[in-house]
């Protein structure tokens, strides 16, 4: 046991130490000695004060997006990779969400096609939390941060035929992983379900990816990293580390497994997905508007705090376990510091956007990305409220975690994906979105079905764990009272699914599509 927590918190401490050493380097180069012509570097000469919509119809005028031939020249040699991942992170999502709305009606409808394995709830359940995990939101991720760290650093894609192998490896290996699931081998701890011998693919093909990022930012062509560079290249240098620890076969048993599992399921949201949205909020928020942001010393402290705090969050889901009081003391005290990064992301962001409401008003791509930065300031604030052990006895084992988790996976990052996909797509094919009212429609049941989603989950969670807490209560009447609360959890997801849906038709019909954005020749 001892061993284990040692080797979590050394491998912690390293992420830390690594964080302290990349602070001085940046303090050392300037990196952080900022001005707000720092803040400006994602614009091109000329383009800062302009209001950017591509997902707006090119024949609306002055709001049309403008074709950015430089910027076409940067995109070019990383379009194909990006494409292949905006393209199988589509199909993941909408497999993956059928899966989700399949598990979530067994909750209350636990004998529908119960005579087939596949469709059981712990194998729907495994494969829709695998499916948007690693399929949906880490290929969506990718791609995007495949084609922004170009734009961000001025240089094209390096290797990009090496990012093209390694998206391939990586779908490959999350369709093996979650047919193994479907087929009933895995290796049984949430997050961590794909077997390992399949993760080595995933491992290989993640590799790939990085390195041309990597490679890219090495030879960029400005001087300073935007603070959208920190958070992806910190991505892809933490992310390794927790996936290849975690995974390591026969070194984690028992209780130092549960431990592990904790450490690694908390810190894929927090060092993982969480730095690929916020990264990306934070270029296209100002990008759209056409204005740095708010306070860009501010949003470097965000990036700073949340490399030095969240390495030791995730133990808190292990209060009142056999685990060793100060491990989870430490850990609950890192979650609550977690106030400072976030407080920051949001005063930044939501300021950048209420001076400028107005383009709130007219861009969708900027709706779907200020409401999941919302949706991060919510999810982050619950999260370390939910540390807090007076909180966290009446929480804990029930759907109010869930509903959790799902603020910060769906309601952050995937709202944040959305708009990056309806503002990325038209600037990589020059071609506008075939249906422009079908984009407010999507964001619409996107916020109709997670509103109803959330709310029944933590309302009936938070009843749950009360009535959990009263040793007269009938667990069984427990369960019955919940039955509404699941039904709406049905609802709300479907309603969601119907809009991932329309995403995805919506997607491949732009694919598909003749027209081009005017000017995209000129």
């Amino acid at each position: 046991m001892t061993t284990t927590i040692g080797l979590l918190l050394l491998l912690s401490f390293l992420v830390s130490l690594a964080a302290l050493g990349t602070l001085i380097w940046a303090i050392a180069n300037h990196q952080l000695d900022v001005s707000r012509a720092d803040a400006a570097s994602i614009f091109l000469q000329n383009e800062a004060g302009q209001f950017d919509a591509p997902s707006i119809d090119a024949s609306s005028g002055d709001a049309a997006h403008r074709f950015d031939a430089q910027r076409a020249g940067i995109d070019a040699p990383g379009r194909r990779v990006v494409l292949l991942a905006a393209s199988m992170s589509m199909v993941f999502l909408v497999t993956g969400s059928l899966f989700g709305v399949l598990a979530s009606l067994k909750m209350h409808m636990p004998d529908w096609l119960a005579s087939s394995a596949l469709t059981t709830f712990g194998r729907a359940r495994t494969i829709h939390l695998n499916l948007v995990a690693y399929g949906w939101l880490s290929v969506a991720g990718v791609g995007v941060a495949l084609w922004l760290i170009p734009r961000i650093f001025h240089t094209p894609l390096r290797r990009p035929a090496m990012a093209y192998a390694g998206a391939c490896l990586w779908v490959l290996g999350v369709i093996a992983g979650v047919t193994a699931i479907g087929a009933g081998w895995n290796d049984g701890l949430e997050w961590l379900e794909i077997p390992w011998q399949i993760d080595i693919v995933l491992a290989i093909g993640g590799f790939l990816l990085a390195w041309p990022v990597v490679e890219t930012a090495w030879h960029r062509q400005v001087q300073h990293i935007y603070v959208t560079g920190w958070y992806f290249l910190a991505a892809l240098v933490w992310f390794p580390v927790l996936f290849i620890i975690a995974n390591l076969p026969g070194v984690h048993m028992g209780v130092q497994q549960a431990t592990m599992n904790w450490w690694f399921a908390h810190n894929v949201l927090g060092l993982w997905l969480t730095p690929l949205g916020v990264g990306t909020a934070y270029y296209l928020i100002p990008k759209i508007i056409g204005k740095p942001v708010y306070s860009y010393s501010v949003s470097l402290l965000g990036f700073w705090g949340l490399a030095l705090f969240y390495s030791q969050v995730g133990i808190h889901h292990l209060i009142g376990g056999p685990v060793p009081t100060w491990v989870v003391t430490l850990s609950v005290v890192h979650s609550v510091m977690m106030f400072i990064p976030v407080i920051a992301v949001a005063v930044n962001q939501h300021t950048t956007v209420i001076q400028n409401f107005w383009a709130f008003r007219q861009s969708m791509a900027l709706r779907f990305v200020w409401t999941g930065s919302l949706m991060y300031t919510a999810a982050s604030f619950q999260g370390s409220l939910e540390a807090i052990r007076a909180v966290n006895s009446i929480t804990h084992f029930t759907h109010y975690t869930v509903g959790h988790a799902h603020l910060g996976a769906y309601g952050f990052v995937s709202l944040v994906m959305f708009g990056a996909f309806y503002y990325m797509m038209p600037h990589l094919t020059g071609k506008p979105w075939p249906w422009p009212r079908m984009i407010g429609l999507h964001y619409w049941l996107t916020l109709l079905g997670f509103g109803i989603y959330f709310v029944a989950l933590s309302a009936g969670g938070f009843f749950q764990g009360i009535a959990l807490l009263d040793p007269e209560a009938s667990f069984a009447r427990i369960t019955q009272d919940l039955m509404p609360y699941l039904q709406a959890r049905s609802l709300g997801g479907s309603i969601m699914t119907l809009g991932h849906i329309l995403f995805g038709v919506h997607f491949f019909a732009l694919l598909m599509s003749k027209g081009s954005i005017r000017g995209a020749a000129e």
